[in-house]
């Protein structure tokens, strides 16, 4: 099955964290999206890789993404290698996604960065034929690469290079990370507090969305960065 986006996280939380308003808003435009979580996220000082793998389940219910998988790359311990581009541009030949959404180029959980330097190489091998992959069937793949790579912003402040208004979606977006239970703010309950799981960080996500909308005179959006130059048909697609 061809997607129009494919979204990669190093973990479950982080597509919904970055872009999942993004996502949401595609998928009611009739686009199709799939989300590749790379760990388990099994490290997680708060629930249990089981639990966070249902969440996950919850998560893509709610944005409308009906393809969702688990490349079960050892949490805290993502490396750019051979063995991980091979299984990542299996995906992506699987899928052939025109764009690729992929963790912050650098943050504050070191899986972030190196997961986006993965992704992004895999994305440039995944066009070279004489490199041989099978899956989902196929013995011999079709080499693919993607059009367009974007970092989606994550803990860090960065700025954007561009942001996409999701005003209609931010309801959307929360109530997709707010199925992660285990991870964020919850009053009940009795887990070790950890940095994303305090009021303090669940609101951060809202108001940067919201930061990010008064800068771009709308109400909501989020905002990504590009390794290459970004260009339009026409000056007045700016707003």
């Amino acid at each position: 099955m061809k997607v129009d986006v494919l979204a990669f996280g190093a973990h479950p939380d982080d597509v919904e964290l970055g872009c999942g308003g993004t996502i949401s808003k595609a998928i009611h435009a009739g686009k199709t999206v799939g989300i590749i979580d790379l760990s388990r996220g099994e490290l997680g000082t708060r629930g249990t890789a089981e639990i966070r793998a249902i969440e996950a389940t919850n998560a893509a219910e709610i944005l409308g993404v009906t393809i969702r998988e688990n490349l079960n790359f050892p949490d805290g311990f993502i490396f750019n290698n051979k063995e991980n581009q091979l299984k990542i541009i299996e995906k992506i030949r699987q899928y052939q996604p025109e764009i690729v959404l992929c963790n912050s180029t650098f943050d504050r959980h070191i899986d972030h960065g190196k997961s986006n330097t993965l992704v992004r190489e895999a994305c440039f091998l995944s066009g070279l034929q004489k490199i041989i992959t099978s899956g989902a069937g196929e013995k011999n793949q079709n080499s693919w690469r993607p059009k367009l790579i974007y970092s989606y912003i994550q803990w860090n402040s960065i700025s954007p290079d561009f942001v996409v208004d999701i005003s209609g979606y931010i309801d959307l977006k929360m109530k997709a990370v707010a199925a992660y239970e285990s991870q964020f703010y919850n009053s009940d309950s009795q887990a070790p507090e950890t940095p994303i799981s305090t009021q303090n960080f669940i609101d951060s996500v809202r108001y940067r969305a919201a930061d990010l909308g008064r800068l771009t005179n709308t109400d909501f959006a989020e905002g990504f960065t590009s390794e290459r130059l970004i260009s339009v048909n026409d000056i007045f697609d700016l707003k």
